[in-house]
């Protein structure tokens, strides 16, 4: 005869509940590995080239302190730089940069672009970063670099962020940080033009920023609303990232 089952075994442990897993978001790129893009690599090495063609055109034509004084080439520079950095990790199958960086660059970009063709294209004497008063004629040099750091190098930014990386990276958050080299820009702006004498015909570069002639009450009150525009671009772009559709994901 076998023996009885015992109906307790009280020096058994208890059998514990398997734990409940909580759901994490996870970036994709934890868990998926980079891979060799040579087609993206080569678009941001084009663009990063542009970019510096546009500057280094600028001056062969006009004064190096006067030039890299603008806005437009030290945001060309920036994007430059993030571009060759960009390409260097998409040719050897890195992490792309952070989303905080690529996000700067282009608002910088489109700054760059919009306060050229919304408020410097019509002013009068034309607009030039070399000093002179007359309109540029097509396609000669000084006229070529215009439209490179205004339209070909902000264009370029534009594509990149639309067909090469991924939706849903740009965070409301990052905005503000954004604006700090607006502000630091402003403040070189403001001090630069301290410093020269007021015989300087490069004192102020941008009519709208002109203390001499409006008085820095009106000066400080142009500067804050275009700081505004630069905010509202930086949230509408934030927010733009997470409607529009991700790129395909492909090996490019």
């Amino acid at each position: 005869m076998t023996a009885p089952i015992p109906r307790d075994i009280p020096d058994l442990p208890a059998v514990p509940s398997p734990p409940v897993l909580q759901p994490s978001p996870v970036p994709i790129t934890a868990v998926v590995a980079p891979v060799h893009r040579p087609l993206a690599a080569a678009f941001r090495l084009a663009t990063a080239l542009a970019a510096v063609a546009g500057v280094v055109l600028e001056l062969l034509i006009g004064p190096p302190s006067r030039v890299l004084s603008y806005f437009s080439v030290q945001a060309s520079m920036i994007v430059a730089v993030v571009m060759l950095i960009s390409a260097s990790r998409a040719w050897r199958a890195r992490r792309p940069l952070p989303a905080s960086v690529s996000g700067a660059t282009l608002l910088y970009a489109l700054v760059a672009a919009l306060s050229y063709h919304l408020l410097l294209t019509h002013t009068s004497p034309s607009f030039s970063m070399t000093g002179g008063t007359a309109v540029p004629e097509r396609w000669h040099a000084q006229w070529a670099a215009l439209q490179a750091l205004h339209l070909l190098v902000p264009l370029a930014v534009v594509l990149d962020w639309l067909l090469l990386m991924p939706a849903g990276r740009l965070r409301l958050r990052q905005t503000a940080a954004w604006l700090l080299f607006p502000l630091a820009y402003l403040a070189f702006y403001l001090v630069r033009a301290a410093v020269l004498p007021a015989s300087a015909t490069d004192r102020y570069l941008y009519p709208f920023l002109d203390a001499a002639a409006h008085g820095y009450r009106s000066t400080l009150a142009n500067a804050l609303l275009v700081g505004l525009a630069i905010y509202a671009l930086a949230v509408l772009l934030a927010a733009l990232d997470h409607t529009r559709p991700s790129p395909t994901r492909r090996r490019v």
